[in-house]
């Protein structure tokens, strides 16, 4: 849902189809840019003409999805789907200069005459965990991405001849191997906050977070530079509902995207992409709501002030941690992130201000004035992820820890990198999967609390995809093993 900003005071914005036809007429639209997210995650789009849209769309839908096409949807005998425009996410995108265009996401559907919802359609799945946070007499969730990633000058990529050799080359004029970035350049692991000229992308950030804002109705209230060399970035982006807040990270990676191929560079999620330095996260902060109540807060806790509520959701989601994994790190380059040492929590634990616990609570403020600020932060996922996905699978293994009444256990506040491996057993910290393989193996065992949201059908898909993602890495030589095997 879009927001304005007056004097300080946010304001929802609920558009409904008049309005939206009223806009299309105000905003001189040409044409409609109608998207939907695959399974992957990725973002799909097909474009109609403003003048052949009508109002009855939004109830009865647009014919313009093969299924078979997109990856993950359907086999060929069953393609044909709907698109359903919601009208809230009403956005006018503005590097389109030449032909007025605006948005519109859409949830996908069946194209028989049942009509019935699609269950691979990630934004349906996601409607249908909010659906499920009401029926267990919650009113809603909140939900607080913070989606990190990088922006270089240049991202050279050859795997085109397998056979004879594979390379990538980055180039950024903030990174210490870029002659760019001479004089200025941020050491690796040494990137977090710096000023002018070292942090070179405050100006493309402002772009960015004036087009959240001002076009797409995205609140953000700070951006800034990550710890990583060549182009770390972090725009902050206020909480939300549900599927609201994953629409907000899908238009978030579409617009950081397109603005920094606007300024001839490439925004990119990959988790890792630069060897020995920090790797892209994307901490997902949640909160259950009753009464317009944070039922996570309690004051009476002296530990971290939350709720016996938030201990239970807390201990779902350390339960499940090694399967959710496959959902909230779902490619094989989540695993080059997920490694010791770099910020990336890899240890299955909770803490307050303790960052190499998985599950953070946030401690900067203290007593009933903040209450509405009390949240789990759960460490794991990155921007890789399929936001409707992820944050389904993150509610259902809360829910089953609510449920289950499942303990939290005990707060770690060590840093769990420097315990010795003996110290960590006799905590019992476990460690999450170390390769995408592992990670599908635990979903593959551990399936049954994502049942409430989740089909069958749609598990044994994603781990399907998956698997084959890993195989394909898995049967091409590393580069630097070529520096390690090739004299043996």
């Amino acid at each position: 849902m879009p927001y304005k900003v007056t004097d300080g005071k946010i304001e929802p914005l609920s558009f409904t189809p008049s309005e939206v036809m009223r806009r299309l007429r105000v905003d001189k639209i040409k044409f409609i840019d109608l998207q939907f997210t695959g399974l992957s995650g990725r973002f799909h789009h097909t474009t109609v003409a403003a003048n052949m849209f009508r109002a009855e769309d939004f109830e009865i839908g647009l014919p313009k999805v093969d299924g078979s096409s997109i990856r993950g949807f359907t086999e060929i005998q069953e393609s044909d789907l709907i698109i359903m425009p919601d009208p809230c996410t009403y956005a006018t995108i503005p590097w389109l200069e030449k032909d007025q265009t605006a948005r519109l996401i859409c949830d996908v559907i069946k194209g028989d005459s049942r009509r019935d919802a699609f269950v691979r359609d990630p934004r349906g799945i996601a409607a249908k965990a909010e659906k499920y946070v009401s029926s267990q007499g919650y009113e809603y969730s909140y939900w607080g991405p913070e989606v990190e990633f990088f922006v270089f000058d240049r991202l050279e990529v050859n795997t085109m001849t397998p056979y004879h050799g594979q390379s990538y080359k980055i180039t950024s004029r903030e990174s210490p191997w870029s002659a760019e970035g001479a004089g200025y350049a941020l050491r690796l692991k040494e990137g977090y906050l710096p000023s002018a000229p070292g942090d070179s992308l405050m100006e493309y950030r402002n772009e960015c977070v004036d087009v959240l804002s001002n076009n797409f109705g995205i609140i953000c209230d700070a951006h800034h530079h990550e710890v990583a060399t060549a182009g770390q970035c972090e725009i902050d982006i206020r909480y939300d509902t549900l599927v609201n807040s994953a629409d907000s990270v899908q238009s978030y990676k579409y617009i950081v995207k397109n603005v920094a191929k606007k300024h001839d560079m490439i925004a990119t999620m990959m988790p890792k992409p630069i060897a020995l330095d920090n790797g892209s996260g994307m901490h997902v902060n949640v909160s259950l709501w009753k009464d317009s109540k944070n039922l996570f807060f309690d004051a009476n806790d002296k530990y971290a002030e939350v709720s016996e509520l938030a201990r239970y959701f807390g201990g779902g989601v350390l339960d499940h941690a090694s399967a959710l994994a496959a959902v909230v790190a779902p490619t094989t380059n989540s695993y080059r992130r997920l490694v010791p040492g770099y910020e990336a929590p890899v240890y299955i634990s909770w803490s307050t201000g303790n960052r190499s616990a998985i599950i953070r609570i946030p401690a900067h403020y203290r007593g009933e004035r903040f209450s509405a600020l009390k949240r789990l932060e759960f460490r794991a996922p990155d921007p890789s992820c399929n936001p409707y996905l992820a944050f389904s699978a993150i509610m259902a293994a809360g829910f089953d820890g609510i449920n289950k009444r499942s303990s939290i256990g005990d707060p770690i506040d060590e840093d769990i990198f420097k315990m010795t491996p003996k110290r960590r057993a006799e905590l019992g910290i476990r460690q999450l999967p170390t390769s995408l393989r592992d990670a599908c193996e635990e979903l593959q065992s551990d399936r049954e609390f994502l049942r409430p949201i989740f089909s069958d059908d749609t598990i044994d898909t994603i781990l399907e995809q998956e698997i084959n993602d890993y195989n394909e890495v898995a049967v091409r030589p590393h580069p630097h093993e070529f520096s390690m095997y090739a004299d043996v």
